[in-house]
């Protein structure tokens, strides 16, 4: 059984459709890629898996704002989560780490870990943040540096931390990558990998930047527009030609 599964999932702000008809699937212990091009839908579509959307529906209502709907389902162990607020999906193991992921500007990076670790018992933040410190080194040698002092860079890999120290079952990251060096981009995609090798973590990962996630994905959904174009492991999506010219320049 899919641990997470997506059914016919639509999705728009007023009358404009940012996720259209959209169905995906994902097993236990997989990293699965969600690509496409900026305004794709990736980011709809990662609030709708999060709840987030449940909670930006609410704000919207409560303030007279834009309206937004949804159809479809969102399935996780079987069970519809479709409405459930982030909050209950945070509790089942669903964590989402967003891109530029907010974080506590001034309190330090431990500090920053621990908060987010007020779910779980103090040994198990406690291992957890030497796991990270173990996944990103770097960040070990400033635990003490304030965040808003941090890098664009260091602060992604802190979020990606953050999530981590909540234990998820399911740890979805939103456009990790954007802004990052080539250096940093491959200590988080391989930080990635360890996560499934380790803890056996499940992961979304939606990027528009291709070349660094196919090698590491199991499989992958390429949208476009909102609607699914392509989907594959990750070796038929490398080698599907167009897939090559659009985001491989080959």
């Amino acid at each position: 059984m899919p641990l997470l599964e997506v059914r016919e999932l639509m999705v728009f702000f007023e009358n404009a459709l940012a996720v259209n008809g959209l169905s995906l699937e994902v097993r236990p212990g997989e990293i699965v890629g969600v690509i496409g091009p900026n305004s794709a839908g990736k980011t709809t579509l990662m609030n709708a898996l999060s709840g987030l959307i449940i909670d930006m529906r609410t704000k919207e209502k409560r303030r007279g704002g834009q309206r937004i709907t949804l159809y479809g389902k969102v399935l996780f162990n079987g069970n519809d989560i479709t409405e459930a607020p982030p909050s209950e999906r945070v509790k089942m193991g669903i964590v989402l780490s967003r891109e530029r992921h907010p974080v506590f500007p001034e309190s330090s990076l431990l500090e920053n870990l621990k908060i987010a670790g007020y779910l779980r018992t103090r040994s198990e933040v406690k291992e957890t943040i030497a796991y990270v410190f173990k996944l990103f080194p770097h960040l070990a040698e400033m635990k003490s540096r304030k965040a808003g002092f941090m890098s664009g860079g260091e602060q992604q890999m802190l979020a990606i931390g953050m999530a981590l120290v909540v234990r998820p079952k399911l740890l979805l990251l939103d456009e990790p990558l954007l802004g990052l060096s080539p250096l940093m981009q491959r200590a988080v995609m391989e930080a990635i990998v360890n996560l499934k090798q380790h803890y056996g973590i499940t992961v979304v990962i939606s990027e528009q930047f291709a070349r660094p996630v196919f090698p590491v994905i199991d499989r992958g959904y390429v949208i476009e527009n909102g609607m699914l174009a392509f989907s594959g492991t990750s070796r038929e999506l490398m080698d599907n030609p167009e897939i090559k010219s659009a985001y491989f320049g080959i």
